[in-house]
């Protein structure tokens, strides 16, 4: 079976980012390995597993996603200090960071592994493309342009001397506090759509209810607002009265 040579990769690929962060003294270049790994796995998966042109689309999505999302972590830690989120990490963990940031890389492998599961089942839905594979790359092109958007209206912000120590509620940014994971989740949302030809098309909804519950509840909204409370304080107390978590829509009186 396909995804049990796709694990033992993307196994081999977070232990290769365990050495480099060691050798680099920078965690935040591990969030790289883990895009790449998991694009290079699935477009493995979609086109070993798949059939007809609906695997080639699936596998240029997630080809697409890896390639932007991994370029964008690379030009976020080159020069740059370490991650909030790993110094907090290296700084509670002590002397035992090496060996729970290994168990913790070969955690994350794991959930890659997950992840290549609606890959699988996308790829391998039978019967010709229709409405519902325009409507799933419809999604995906609204996730990719939506990501790009949000990563760039930070990257300006914070760009701008004069906006050293503020928080950034420029665009999408004044809609959801974190629109990028908003649009990393709606494009794991395309893939049930090209899954609905199939019997396992339950299967697909992996994607985006795993993300979803990774991005709100434990490695991606959660560690980055503690960090944003100790460095912004009151200040970020009052962007998340103001502007939802997640969906970018204008925050109601009622919210």
């Amino acid at each position: 079976m396909i995804l049990i040579p796709a694990g033992l990769f993307l196994s081999a690929v977070m232990a290769i980012a365990w050495w480099a962060q060691r050798r680099l003294r920078n965690a935040g270049w591990v969030d790289a390995f883990w895009t790449y790994g998991l694009g290079a796995a699935g477009v493995a998966v979609a086109l070993a597993g798949g059939e007809g042109a609906r695997r080639v689309i699936v596998a240029g999505l997630i080809a697409a996603w890896a390639l932007r999302l991994g370029a964008h972590i690379v030009g976020r830690s080159r020069g740059a200090p370490e991650d909030s989120r790993y110094a907090h990490f290296r700084d509670v963990w002590g002397a035992g960071f090496e060996r729970r940031m290994f168990a913790f890389l070969q955690i994350q492998a794991a959930a890659a592994l997950l992840l290549l599961v609606p890959l699988l089942v996308a790829a391998s839905a039978p019967g010709p493309l229709g409405w519902t594979d325009a409507l799933a790359v419809a999604v995906a092109l609204v996730a990719f342009v939506g990501e790009g958007v949000a990563d760039r209206q930070l990257h300006a912000f914070r760009s701008d001397p004069r906006n050293h120590g503020k928080v950034c509620d420029a665009g999408l940014w004044g809609l959801s506090r974190h629109p990028n994971y908003f649009f990393e989740w709606l494009h794991w949302c395309a893939y049930p759509l090209f899954a609905l030809s199939t019997g396992w098309a339950a299967l697909a909804l992996i994607g985006p209810a795993f993300m979803y519950w990774l991005l709100v509840h434990v490695s991606g909204i959660p560690p980055l607002e503690a960090q944003m409370l100790r460095s912004r304080g009151d200040a970020y107390r009052a962007y998340q009265h103001r502007v939802r978590a997640f969906l970018p829509l204008p925050k109601g009186r009622t919210s």
